[in-house]
């Protein structure tokens, strides 16, 4: 998520404001706010945005008639799509191009499932957790395969796919897993420290899926209680009564300052000693959008020029 905010901030510098952003660029109040203050511009549709100009996509992505939507208002797009999420159209769109009923395991009306059902919308159905299992219909049931939003909760999405086995034992996985790995970290730490904890915050927006999993979490793990905030003060005193150990999180795109914020505020009621529990070391990083890639290597060889001249 943080190669998307990036990206938007490159877009400024090397283009100027305003640069304008289809739908939130990640789920973060904190995020979008700064980006405002900056020059970013969100809308929600494709036609909000004035003919001629920059629209970047948001880290969630996008189907391929908003990509048609943005040629018809000739809009110069960078797409910043996470990699992740890419990688699970263009599986969307290999299973379809084989004929295979899709059934992807997301919530209804996120901004991910959309785009990816978008790829291939004669081939997908939604299927929105277990309850959901029972009213699955496919054409044949010896090519079917499962996909699914890369911020879903993994115990969740694990419980959805063994009652699909059970309906149809030749179901088809991905060749590999399509949660991302910020948010299977996440989880994991979060289910040791929910075992541990009376309490958990986690730091997070309320339209953040992956946030409000790590609350389900903490809770499944163990905690008493827990409870979603974008900022310390809305952190209720009362939370803290009869609580030794407090277990604080964050949601993938969250910037640290912000957790930062709630341990400062915790540290000033008494929780000052900071243990923290790490269960994977993250050394994957993804390049800026092609798009912006290419301008900023065209700039750097016109200003070598200047130089040589």
């Amino acid at each position: 998520m943080d190669r998307a905010v990036i990206a938007v901030e490159k877009a400024l510098e090397q283009y100027g404001a305003p640069i304008y952003v289809r739908h939130e660029i990640v789920h973060n109040k904190y995020v979008v706010q700064t980006l405002e203050k900056k020059g970013a511009i969100f809308v929600d549709e494709t036609h909000e945005v004035p003919e001629g100009s920059i629209v970047m996509f948001s880290a969630h992505g996008v189907a391929p008639i908003v990509h048609e939507e943005a040629a018809e208002r000739k809009l110069a797009t960078i797409d910043a799509t996470c990699p992740l999420v890419t990688k699970v159209h263009k599986e969307a769109v290999r299973f379809a191009q084989e004929d295979y009923d899709i059934l992807l395991i997301g919530h209804e009306g996120h901004e991910e499932v959309i785009g990816t059902s978008g790829e291939a919308p004669d081939h997908i159905q939604l299927v929105d957790g277990p309850g959901d299992v029972a009213k699955v219909e496919v054409r044949d049931p010896s090519r079917v395969v499962w996909l699914s939003q890369t911020t879903l909760s993994v115990d969740e999405t694990m419980e959805t796919v063994d009652a699909l086995k059970e309906k149809f034992p030749q179901l088809v996985s991905p060749p590999s897993d399509d949660i991302c790995y910020a948010t299977q970290n996440r989880q994991l730490a979060v289910k040791e420290m929910g075992a541990d904890s009376d309490l958990v915050i986690v730091v997070g927006s309320r339209n953040s899926s992956n946030s409000k999993r790590l609350v389900e979490v903490a809770v499944q793990a163990g905690a008493r209680a827990a409870h979603l905030v974008d900022f310390a003060d809305e952190i209720d005193e009362a939370w803290l009564d009869g609580v030794a150990t407090v277990g604080v999180t964050s949601g993938a795109s969250v910037p640290e300052v912000l957790v930062e914020g709630v341990l400062e505020w915790l540290a000033r009621r008494g929780f000052e000693d900071v243990e923290i529990v790490k269960t994977a070391e993250e050394s994957i990083t993804f390049s800026l959008p092609k798009e912006l890639r290419r301008d900023l290597r065209a700039e750097a060889a016109a200003l070598s020029e200047r130089r040589a001249n």
